[in-house]
């Protein structure tokens, strides 16, 4: 069976994300002390008593009428929908109000088990006076609990849980993570919802609508993919609210969890040095890493508009030699079967591994052709190589001396790799390890 899925739903601000976070272990969603900060559906991992499921963070549901908050309510009743247990979050301090009502009474039309949460009760003494009015919601005993101090979170764990089938996935899932990266407005939200074929994040034309890393599920020839769409990355001079300093940590860390990195580029406005950022980090990280450039037909073609294109990028991004390049559209969706299959064949290369034979006799090869560089008539020797990890590869040279070992030696030795095996849209680690002849 696929992991159950739970949804924590109420209005703004009562403290969904700290308990989000609480449950998932991780700051994986942004706590601020305003309302409206988680704007979509926010997923990830937990597990409770040898039990593997998913949380879904939502934005409060409000009853405003502007752009924003009007999609914020829909994403949190498709929430609603896609859950198996509900838990409903209400804030204890402020007591019951109008939209708690509201709220409760579609939860109740769900017919899915609702647990009812009763957040920021922070002692004993308080548990009486900030309950009592909540059990007129007819939604069972509430239970009582402070996120931000982890006060029976345990219990309301318990709770839900009861609620799972009995055979509920009790092993992590195999899913290959896919972080989509880029400037503000770029079209990443687009392009999720043009891979799921549904308006799973909100997409709108105003430059950082999404704050929060979210990921998404889906499969694509056989594999299971998660999606992390991410909040563009600004530059630092541009960060001013702490909001937006939280969306850029998460981007970095979509980065550092995911097994390969889209870096989307505006083919209408071309390369920035805020785009070279992004893909640095990610090559830094050893991700794989494939460059979308997308809004293509929005590009006014000439001949060979594309390759100059290209050539003008690989000019900017030397470092990302290895890194394949796509022209896609994610309004019109051309190209996007292409970067999905370029997606598992970067994956692939991410995962293979030469065996100590091979890299020995691609070294020695090398050698021949080009001797190594020497200091003071001493010579770099290489007495063998072997690949010692992958996701990115690794390779080892037990060698004489590391500091004779320069960089564009070893570049070399990369490239000669790459012409045997290609190791496509992943970089390669070359690392010296002296020893005794």
């Amino acid at each position: 069976m696929t992991r159950p899925i739970v949804a924590i739903v109420g209005r703004p601000n009562v403290g969904k994300s700290t308990l989000f976070n609480r449950i998932t272990g991780e700051r994986t969603a942004i706590v601020e002390g305003q309302p409206g900060v988680t704007r979509d559906r926010i997923y990830g991992d937990a597990h409770w008593l040898n039990t593997y499921f998913t949380v879904i963070d939502t934005g409060g549901i409000d009853w405003e009428e502007d752009v924003i908050t009007r999609q914020v309510r829909q994403q949190a009743l498709l929430a609603v929908e896609e859950a198996d247990v509900i838990i409903f979050m209400v804030d204890g301090r402020s007591g019951l109000t109008g939209v708690d009502e509201e709220i409760a009474d579609i939860l109740r039309r769900s017919s899915k088990p609702v647990i009812l949460c009763v957040n920021k009760v922070e002692s004993t003494e308080q548990a009486w006076e900030a309950s009592v009015d909540f059990y007129s919601l007819g939604l069972g005993d509430p239970i009582l609990i402070s996120a931000e101090h982890g006060r029976n979170v345990g219990d309301l764990l318990d709770a839900v849980v009861a609620h799972f089938p009995e055979d509920a996935q009790l092993e992590e899932d195999d899913y290959l993570k896919i972080a989509i990266v880029g400037r503000p407005n770029v079209g990443k939200s687009s392009l999720v919802n043009k891979i799921l074929g549904e308006e799973r994040v909100i997409v709108t034309d105003i430059p950082g609508t999404t704050r929060d890393a979210i990921d998404t599920h889906c499969t694509f020839q056989g594999q299971k993919l998660t999606l992390i769409d991410t909040a563009g990355l600004r530059r630092k001079s541009k960060v001013e609210e702490s909001v937006e300093y939280y969306s850029v940590i998460r981007t970095l860390r979509a980065v550092e969890r995911s097994d390969l990195t889209i870096v989307m580029l505006d083919g209408t406005e071309g390369l920035t040095e805020q785009d070279k950022r992004i893909a640095g980090y990610a090559h830094e990280k050893g991700r794989g890493i494939i460059l979308a450039v997308n809004k293509w037909d929005l590009v006014p073609k000439e001949t060979n508009t594309m390759r100059d294109y290209e050539a003008a990028i690989r000019e900017e991004l030397q470092f990302l030699h290895y890194a394949p390049m796509v022209f896609i559209s994610a309004q019109t969706g051309q190209r996007i079967h292409k970067l999905l299959e370029l997606c598992l064949a970067v994956n692939e290369a991410r995962n293979m591994r030469l065996s100590t034979g091979r890299v020995n006799q691609i070294i020695q090869d090398a050698v021949a052709m080009n001797q190594p560089p020497s200091d003071k008539g001493v010579p770099l020797k290489i007495f063998y190589g072997s690949q010692v990890q992958v996701k990115p590869p690794v390779f080892v040279l037990h060698v004489n001396r590391k500091d004779l070992l320069h960089f564009s030696y070893a570049r070399y030795l990369e490239n000669r790799i790459r012409e045997e095996y290609d190791f496509m849209g992943t970089p390669i680690m070359i690392v010296a390890k002296e020893r005794e002849e």
